[in-house]
């Protein structure tokens, strides 16, 4: 029986290659989460009042790291299940802020591929632009994976 939901292998990501995910809205429930989770417990993310009276940025922002970890996650959904090897190195540039209400999707082209000496599995880096719903560009980084290469036989 045909399983559903499986990632991309390595031979489905030639460079050129551009794909999109879905949507994710960032709630202030999320931002709480994150921030309680990982200890991110700066005032800007934490004290309204602070954000209202000294901060330059207005309005309930979210961590950066946040706004990668969502973008990871609708990846790992949509194009790794059962064939992302492991992560391996990044460049990444916060390019505007997240707030609570913004809707993110991903915008992922290949600008590297190539097998490993092994020939089982490939490496992978690909351009991933983090876009609100306003189409902006709030993060963009450079992922390199090792992808399972289809199985033959």
């Amino acid at each position: 029986m045909e399983i559903v939901g499986l990632g991309f292998c390595y031979e489905d990501l030639p460079i050129g290659r551009e794909f999109q995910t879905i949507g994710r809205t960032v709630t202030d429930a999320d931002i709480v989460n994150f921030i309680n989770c990982t200890g991110m417990t700066e005032v800007l993310f934490t004290d309204q009042e602070y954000v209202r009276t000294h901060s330059d940025i207005k309005g309930r922002v979210a961590p950066g790291a946040l706004a990668y970890t969502f973008a990871e996650g609708l990846l790992v959904q949509s194009t790794m299940q059962h064939t992302g090897l492991a992560f391996l190195n990044m460049e990444l540039d916060v390019k505007a802020p997240v707030f609570a209400g913004d809707t993110l999707h991903v915008e992922c082209e290949v600008i590297e591929a190539r097998l490993t000496s092994k020939g089982t599995r490939g490496l992978v880096r690909t351009r991933n632009k983090i876009v609100n719903q306003k189409g902006e560009i709030v993060i963009e980084y450079t992922p390199l994976r090792m992808i399972k290469c289809r199985d033959i036989g």
